[in-house]
């Protein structure tokens, strides 16, 4: 019944509810929009009351009970207005996201189911507030006999709370990850019947190979084998081109890290992948998926004289990784860096590739891991392309907080410019005019990108890339709010990988061509030139769903 809410949970949950409505940086359906919004409310919900309970626990005055009652039904108004008013007013501000991303708008009824969605959730999670809170008061009666009455109320609190935190963690979280560990391994190994071993020397999982097919998963089958052959590059480019190579080592190929480094340069020895104008080193994401956008690009610029090897990690996806371990993937990049670098130094500098890194989301923090400046600096490789760096990388990091002060947080100037870059969509637009140093590192990152700008403090302290000018794919209708915000991004951060070609976490291969050709100076290419490859290619053949 009404009268056994608090109208302070009521209207702070409220509160809650309707800034859940606010955009943030991705489109959301109605689903994920009634998830968020339930979850919101009850929260405010949760701490309202906690405040109402602690005003009363304290002894602190209370109005007469006729001005509490006229308080409570005008809180109840109050209450409803909000709810309704933000329902009406979340198809505009959904649509100032989707406007911007080049998104048909949302539905006029969109806000009732929302509503349909938002209520049932927020009253179970009502439920199991209500029941942590009954426990608590047990576990309180039971102490009080003990000691004092405060004293009891706080340790009640703690150990109910420890104890379901740990129960929770026990029971749920371990074995929902050992649960996803297990899911994610068997689809890497499901591979349709259809996907026979490639037929060419030069490709891993071959009868010359020294990779077994059996051991790389299906994203790396389709990898392996889905890229564009000479006569492909040659047709959209117009130019001679001779095949690419492309290797790639599972986690089942190996029994550790260090023995799938040493596997992956002697597969590269055996191919002369050496012999290549370049050789990238890939780390791929969590589940060893490769964004073929960016290694398609790659090989069309530079007519297939191109090496790549990436090596596998893990198989659980990286926004899982980034929450447990966000350092996963840092022992692989690390094995397979020096045992290429070791050989690749030995080399003289006249008769071997240039050597680049690159990585995309969890792969791009591994792969900054890889190495340190101070063991290249006698030799140091060519330079890098990480795309969509996520949050937790310290190298991307120090750049971004070490920028030049008029530059924006979503998109910095690092020192003169001469090793170190930042593009989104806009391309080369507002660099500074500086020549590029021996090594050249580009930052591919989008606005709009919850991986990266994603923050834990969020919740309490407003991010810089909140601040004016706003990145071009950033709806003019963002606004920071606390707890609120940090929740929002945390779900689009889960979600990065909804958003269309070109925004969200979902980097476009016309993106790549302009990261690709300031990285590694493929010769031959004009500008025009370089347009009509963005033309030629269809981004939405490289959307993840």
């Amino acid at each position: 019944m009404a009268y056994h809410f608090s109208p302070p949970g009521l209207l702070v949950g409220s509160i809650f509810f309707a800034l859940s409505l606010t955009p943030s940086l991705l489109p959301r359906t109605e689903m994920v929009q009634g998830i968020l919004s339930g979850c919101c409310f009850a929260l405010g919900y949760g701490f309202g009351n906690l405040g109402h309970w602690l005003w009363n626990f304290l002894g602190l005055k209370v109005p007469p009970g006729r001005v509490t009652r006229a308080l409570g039904v005008g809180a109840a108004l109050v209450c409803w207005g909000l709810v309704l008013l933000a329902l009406y007013y979340s198809v505009t501000w959904q649509n100032s996201v989707r406007a911007v991303m080049g998104m048909a708008p949302v539905e006029e009824y969109q806000p009732l189911l929302i509503a349909a969605v938002a209520l049932p959730l927020a009253a179970l999670l009502l439920i199991l507030g209500k029941l942590l809170v009954t426990l608590i008061r047990l576990v309180w009666h039971w102490l009080m006999p003990h000691m004092p009455r405060r004293a009891a109320l706080v340790l009640s609190s703690v150990l109910v709370v420890l104890v379901v935190s740990i129960l929770v963690n026990s029971l749920f979280l371990r074995a929902a990850l050992r649960a996803a560990d297990g899911f994610y391994a068997r689809l890497d190994a499901l591979v349709a019947s259809e996907a026979e071993p490639p037929a060419a020397w030069y490709q891993t999982g071959s009868a010359a190979s020294l990779v077994d097919w059996d051991t790389i998963g299906r994203d790396s089958r389709v990898y392996v084998q889905s890229g564009p052959d000479a006569a492909a590059i040659a047709a959209v480019t117009g130019k001679p081109a001779i095949e690419p190579l492309r290797t790639y080592v599972g986690l089942r190929s190996a029994p550790d890290a260090a023995a799938r480094a040493e596997l992956a340069l002697a597969e590269l020895q055996r191919i002369g992948a050496f012999e290549r104008s370049v050789l990238v080193l890939v780390m791929p994401v969590g589940t060893g998926w490769v964004d073929r956008a960016a290694i398609d690009t790659l090989e069309y610029l530079h007519g297939g004289d191109v090496a790549t090897v990436a090596v596998q990690y893990s198989y659980l996806t990286s926004v899982l990784s980034l929450w447990i371990e966000p350092e996963y993937g840092t022992e692989t990049a690390q094995a397979l860096f020096s045992k290429v670098y070791a050989y690749w130094t030995a080399l003289p500098q006249d008769q071997r590739p240039r050597l680049y890194l690159h990585g995309l989301s969890l792969g791009a923090l591994a792969s900054q891991n890889s190495s340190s400046v101070y063991d290249v600096l006698a030799d140091p490789f060519q330079g890098a392309l990480w795309a969509g760096p996520p949050f937790p990388s310290s190298l991307w990091g120090r750049f971004t907080e070490g920028r030049q002060p008029d530059s924006a947080a979503w998109l910095p100037r690092f020192g003169n410019s001469s090793s170190i870059r930042f593009m989104n969509q806009s391309g080369t637009a507002g660099w500074d005019e500086a020549a590029w140093g021996p090594m050249r590192i580009v930052f591919l990152q989008y606005a709009s990108d919850p991986i990266v700008f994603f923050s834990f403090d969020a919740d309490w302290r407003r991010p810089a890339w909140f601040d004016e000018p706003r990145g071009p794919d950033v709806s003019p209708a963002l606004n920071w709010y606390p707890v609120v915000t940090f929740l929002q991004l945390a779900l689009d951060a889960a979600l990065a990988q909804t958003a269309p070609v070109g925004y969200g976490h979902v980097y476009s291969p016309r993106d790549y061509i302009d990261a690709w050709y300031e990285v590694t100076q493929p010769p031959g290419w004009s500008r025009d030139q370089l347009e009509a490859l963005k033309l030629a290619i269809d981004p939405d053949q490289y959307a993840p769903f």
